[in-house]
């Protein structure tokens, strides 16, 4: 079992998550509730790594954080590291792919809250602010619970973009997924199966987790 590669699976997964939550509710939020120009490209722009091979993605993406370009190189003149093959490239090429995940299912939930329910709520004097900390984001929990379980899960498990943008970096880039493939193209078939079971444990676990939230919140609204 590597378990440098699992601390690095692990905290690749969280911070990710963690930082998709803001960014998440924010385009869910605005999608949801604004009809402008160039909502439907944003949402298809959104929604693209679903669709993208994982290498299209991850070799746009290394060319987009390379040190060359303007991206990369204003990284590079700010802190004096690239952002290619490292820790907080591979973070920001998570950020973009998991992307997804956690506004897909946030933007359902906050379609299915009624324009009435806002609109009362403001005639009782709360500002948007307040309506959406106290009235929508309650209402829309099981799909910002969700986003993040989605996010973390497939962050947890992605191969091809983190193998393109972070390479093999034992202890910095290096997480269960390669060193999963690692295992088997050397034969060390138990090594793999292990880490294997674990990444399906913790899928598992997390899915089971949305469930039984779900659905215990479902029966305390019908009651």
């Amino acid at each position: 079992m590597d378990w440098q590669a699992f601390e690095v699976s692990i905290k690749l997964a969280l911070l990710t998550s963690l930082t998709l939550l803001p960014i998440g509710l924010g385009l869910a939020y605005l999608l949801a509730n604004s009809k402008f120009f160039g909502s439907v490209l944003l949402e298809a722009v959104i929604t693209l790594p679903l669709v993208l091979p994982p290498t299209v993605l991850g070799y746009f993406l290394l060319v987009g954080l390379d040190s060359t370009s303007f991206f990369g190189g204003l990284f590079f003149s700010l802190t004096g590291h690239t952002l290619a093959f490292s820790f907080t490239g591979l973070w920001f090429a998570s950020i973009i792919y998991s992307l997804p995940f956690a506004v897909q299912p946030m933007l359902r939930a906050m379609e299915t809250i009624a324009p009435e329910i806002r609109e009362a709520a403001w005639c009782s004097g709360l500002s948007k602010w307040k309506t959406f900390f106290k009235i929508e984001l309650p209402l829309a929990l099981p799909g910002v619970l969700t986003a993040m379980v989605l996010s973390f899960s497939h962050t947890l498990g992605e191969f091809g973009v983190v193998l393109m943008i972070g390479g093999n970096i034992a202890g910095e880039t290096r997480t269960l997924s390669i060193a999963i493939y690692d295992s088997v193209l050397a034969f060390e078939s138990a090594q793999a199966q292990s880490m294997s079971l674990i990444l399906l444990a913790i899928a598992l676990a997390s899915i089971m987790i949305v469930f039984t939230f779900n659905r215990s919140r479902s029966r305390v609204v019908r009651l």
